[in-house]
């Protein structure tokens, strides 16, 4: 790995501080901004509206900081998964998913997870260290489909709520106009319901928000999800009731159905009371075995009938459609 500091990654905020303690011009920061961001240049030397001493002066203590994937699976459904060094010898994974008029890369924001939830292939692997920015951002300007994106879904390795700062800048850089100029809606952040960084991301940012669910009952959902001890879903929901999520910014929760579990109306039922003066969707998500892990998947006859009864009392609730599943892409089988 390259000891010099990354550029990509960095906001507008702190391109304008390089530029200023390295005597540069202040255009400079929007002419670097540009190159990284606009043009996806892999090398400051084409940088070319800046002077090749100010190039040099970068490249001294800076380097662009893209980094090539190392690994590629092909899914038979188009579904396109990526292996990715970071530093300390540690690998971290990113998803492609086209269909029809969209493509969406589903992002990584932490080597591993801390938070285990039983379903959860990544957080067997345990937690190694948190990305940075420029880990972050590298995924979506690094793969051969990055012209491609319409969206972006921080559902990848690791809880991003955990790693609110430097989600926040990778946030900044997709949404601002020196940056991807992406509007917020094209984006989703998913969490397991961290408040603390959940507060900040209510307050502080416009992007689509996701929970994970998975049951509408305490007990049951902490066997699934020990983050439901600290941060009770009581607790989530009654902080976004605190927020407008009628209309640019939307709230959905994830479900994951295991058979005999959490997938009859009797749980359909008790999530459309949880959930009833909150306008939002559910997405309901048939599980992926991990190996190990004594957990039947529900069938397609249940998730059906679960659904209908969720659009019954007035909730949007939706099947997402498994992709990648063959190459160990889908939610809940990331690891390294």
């Amino acid at each position: 790995m390259d000891k010099k500091e990354p550029l990509t990654g960095k906001t507008m905020d702190e391109l304008k501080f390089l530029v200023q303690s390295s005597g540069m011009p202040a255009f400079t920061a929007k002419q670097i901004a540009k190159w990284l961001y606009g043009k996806k240049v892999d090398s400051i030397d084409e940088m070319t509206d800046i002077s090749i001493a100010h190039r040099n002066k970068l490249k001294e203590n800076y380097t662009v900081g893209k980094t090539a994937f190392v690994k590629k699976q092909v899914s038979g459904d188009g579904t396109v998964k990526y292996l990715f060094p970071v530093s300390g010898n540690r690998f971290i994974e990113s998803v492609f998913i086209p269909d029809k008029d969209r493509g969406t890369l589903c992002i990584s924001s932490q080597v591993g997870c801390k938070l285990n939830c039983l379903f959860c292939k990544t957080g067997k692997q345990g937690f190694s260290g948190q990305l940075q920015a420029s880990d972050i951002l590298n995924q979506a300007l690094s793969i051969p489909e990055s012209d491609a994106l319409t969206n972006v879904v921080f559902m990848g390795m690791g809880e991003p709520l955990d790693n609110v700062d430097e989600l926040f800048k990778v946030l900044d850089i997709l949404t601002s106009d020196y940056g991807f100029g992406w509007s917020p809606k094209r984006i989703t952040v998913s969490t397991a319901g961290l408040i603390p960084g959940l507060k900040r991301f209510l307050a502080e940012r416009q992007e689509h928000l996701a929970i994970s669910l998975h049951s509408p009952y305490h007990e049951e959902r902490l066997s699934l999800m020990p983050v439901e001890k600290p941060y009770p879903v009581t607790e989530v929901l009654n902080l976004i009731r605190q927020y407008d999520f009628s209309r640019q910014r939307r709230v959905s929760f994830e479900y994951i159905l295991f058979s005999g579990l959490n997938d009859d109306l009797k749980h359909a039922a008790a999530l459309a009371r949880l959930l009833k003066d909150i306008p939002c969707r559910i997405n309901l998500i048939r599980y992926h075995p991990v190996s190990g892990i004594d957990l039947p998947a529900s069938d397609a006859n249940s998730l059906i009938i679960f659904r209908d009864y969720l659009n019954s009392k007035g909730i949007i609730c939706t099947i997402r459609a498994s992709k990648g599943e063959d190459i160990l892409a889908a939610c809940g089988m990331l690891a390294t």
